[in-house]
């Protein structure tokens, strides 16, 4: 608690006054957290100070700051280890004081004096003054992620990935890479963390041939949680004669239990795309799950058990050229019929993004199935070409599991087969005749 307030005054960011006429206070509450490191070891306690009576509308407007996407981080990880260099960590300490925001009239927390700091618009406030600062640092902001900066300086590139707080860089030069981290120890007060070991949960590995990411602290701990530790291991997540439906006749189960199981399962999925499928099959009954959805999630948990270590592995010194895949499971969903789109998308040999989606509209045949599979998939990979633009060749191949859905991209005739499905999907056979993508089979 004292270190908060340190730094609110080394920020410069209180003063104690008295409060102007017809001004609300916001109340304030301590906030404690321990930060944990790969082990489960607390490396660091955190006192917070936020505002917990603060409105919309009335103390503040705009909240919004971007954040990283898993599939930015996947994305990083592998291209750092296809260039052979290592990822580094830096925490900035009270990230949330250093933006610039008007006046906020706060209480005085219990047994301290306070005053004005930054409420729920300091993250909105934190990103602006990090993205100018990078900005006038010589960095270039990512043209559709924009937690991305790159500076290229002679014949060498340094990458940022900005997660709220937690800076993720490197570089292909470790002069280059040790005077942004000066740089930025400059600015504001940091945490130098040393080499990328563990972020949001993730566990990576860096070494010469790649990089191994899991999630096996992860996966042992929600094992204990849902009491599964003991349980007999299963070799698959879902049995292939499985077919789950609403099974209305079936014995209620508790669904705060239910929706933590899955909650849990849907955050593992960010390195463990051979759950994807059965997690989210299951997360489709979340509302009124039953007995028999229970024993499907807890089978998942078994195979779990089985596969602790599980991750993804990104090679060092492999090419980084584009490509995706899609297949979809032709009215799979028993209840409505609907199909389920499957994709995937690799740098090379290195999986960094995939899905398994419920489609929003009943496909009249497997062509139409397959065809917004495709585009979903597609939409996927213009995102990652935008990325990536200076990196990847200009046709990425698009594999697709039907030669008719192929033919209804590749030939833009309208007839009775095509003409409901709708036209937002049809972007695919535009990429295709625009060169952006190349289907194939």
């Amino acid at each position: 608690m004292h270190e908060e307030l340190e730094n609110f005054e080394r920020n410069h960011v209180r003063d104690l006054v008295e409060p102007p006429p017809n001004c609300r206070p916001i109340g304030t509450k301590w906030v404690f957290k321990n930060k944990q490191g790969e082990d489960g070891m607390v490396v660091r306690n955190k006192a917070r100070l936020p505002g917990v009576s603060s409105k919309e509308g009335i103390d503040y407007e705009e909240t919004f700051a971007p954040v990283a996407r898993l599939e930015a981080i996947r994305i990083l990880l592998a291209f750092a280890a296809s260039k052979g260099f290592k990822l580094q960590q830096m925490d900035v300490k009270s990230a949330f004081l250093n933006g610039f925001i008007e006046e906020v009239y706060v209480r005085q927390p219990p047994g301290f004096e306070s005053a004005r700091f930054p409420d729920r618009q300091a993250p909105r406030a934190w990103y602006a003054r990090l993205k100018s600062f990078l900005l006038k640092s010589g960095f270039v902001i990512g043209s559709v992620d924009k937690t991305l900066f790159l500076l290229s300086r002679g014949g060498d590139t340094l990458i940022v990935q900005i997660y709220v707080d937690d800076i993720i860089f490197g570089g292909s030069s470790h002069a280059l890479v040790s005077s942004f981290a000066e740089q930025m120890n400059r600015e504001f007060e940091m945490s130098l963390m040393g080499e990328l070991q563990f972020f949001l949960g993730l566990q990576i590995k860096q070494g010469p041939e790649g990089t191994f990411v899991h999630q096996a602290k992860y996966t042992r701990d929600i094992l204990k949680k849902f009491e599964m530790g003991d349980s007999k291991p299963m070799t698959t997540p879902m049995s292939t004669n499985t077919a789950l439906d609403a099974d209305e006749d079936g014995e209620a189960v508790d669904q705060k239990e239910f929706r933590g199981m899955i909650g849990s399962l849907l955050y593992l999925t960010a390195t463990r795309p051979d759950i994807q499928f059965a997690v989210c099959l299951c997360a489709r009954y979340q509302a009124s799950p039953r007995t028999s959805h229970r024993q499907a999630v807890k089978r998942i948990f078994r195979y779990l058990k089985f596969t602790p270590e599980l991750g993804l592995w990104y090679s060092s010194g492999s090419s980084f050229s584009l490509r995706g895949f899609s297949d979809a499971d032709h009215a799979g969903y028993r209840i409505d019929r609907k199909s389920t789109s499957g994709t995937c998308q690799l740098l090379e040999t290195s999986l960094v993004s995939w899905s398994s989606r419920k489609q929003a509209s009943v496909a009249f045949s497997t062509t139409k199935a397959e065809y917004v599979a495709a585009a979903s998939c597609c939409s996927q990979l213009l995102w990652m070409k935008a990325t990536l633009r200076a990196r990847l060749d200009a046709l990425i191949p698009l594999l697709v599991d039907s030669t008719s859905a192929i033919s209804v991209a590749k030939n833009p005739v309208l007839h009775s087969r095509t003409k409901h499905i709708d036209v937002r999907f049809h972007f695919l056979r535009d990429h295709y005749e625009k060169g952006d993508i190349d289907l194939i089979h």
